[in-house]
C-alpha cells in the first residue's frame, strides 16, 4: 500500500485589540518534514519559546527545531509513520542526524534498533490513527488508535509492523533530571 502523508488542518486564536477572542490563522499547517532514510513525516503546529507559555501572534509553527524541545520550551507535532522500512541497526547515529539528536550519553543504553532515541523531555503521545510498537531497552509496547503514552526520557523506538500508516500527535515539554540507572 502507498504511504501517503495528510494534511492537518491548524487553527491558531488569539485577541483582537479590543480583546475579542478570534480565529488568528485556518489552514493546513506548512512545516512538514520527511526524514528520507524511514518515510517517516513529522508536522509541527506549535512551539513555546518560555515556560511559562506565552501568547504570540506570530506563527509559531514555523519554526525550525530538531526532534527536542529547546529549553524552557514545548512541542506541539504530529507524526506519520508508515509501515517499518528495514535500516541497518548499525544506521543508529545517521538516524539520529536526521532527527537533530546527539548520540547515546550520560548513562542511556546503546540503542537496539537503528531508530533508538531519547529526548530530555516529558512526552504526552496520542495515538490518533492506527497501530504502531514502541520499542524500549528491552520491552515493548503495542499501542493503537486512542491510546496514550507518557514518555518520561526513556530510550525508545517507534516501529510500525503494521500494514497501514500509524499518526500520532505528540506534546514534548522541556524537562531536566538524569535517566534513572540502576547501580551496579
Amino acid at each position: 500500500m502507498p504511504h501517503t502523508n495528510s494534511a492537518i488542518r491548524r487553527i491558531v486564536t488569539t485577541h483582537d485589540a479590543d480583546g475579542k477572542a478570534i480565529v488568528l490563522s485556518d489552514e493546513n499547517a506548512s512545516n512538514v518534514r520527511t526524514r528520507k532514510e524511514s518515510g517517516i513525516t513529522a508536522t509541527l503546529l506549535w512551539t513555546t519559546g518560555t515556560m511559562p507559555a506565552t501568547y504570540s501572534n506570530a506563527d509559531r509553527g514555523a519554526v525550525q527545531i530538531a526532534t527536542s524541545p529547546p529549553p524552557g520550551s514545548t512541542v506541539l507535532r504530529v507524526v506519520e509513520f508508515p509501515p517499518e522500512v528495514a535500516i541497518d541497526p548499525a544506521d543508529n547515529a545517521r538516524v539520529l542526524a536526521e532527527m537533530g539528536l546527539a548520540p547515546p550519553s550520560g548513562g542511556r543504553r546503546a540503542p537496539i534498533h537503528s531508530h533508538m532515541h531519547a529526548t530530555d523531555s516529558v512526552d504526552y503521545a496520542i495515538v490518533i490513527e492506527g497501530e504502531i510498537d514502541m520499542l524500549l531497552d528491552d520491552s515493548e509496547v503495542h499501542l493503537n488508535t486512542g491510546d496514550i503514552m507518557v514518555q518520561q526520557g526513556t530510550n525508545h523506538a517507534w516501529v510500525n509492523r503494521s500494514d497501514r500508516p500509524c499518526k500520532i500527535a505528540f506534546v514534548l515539554i522541556d524537562a531536566t533530571g538524569a535517566p534513572i540507572v540502576p547501580a551496579g
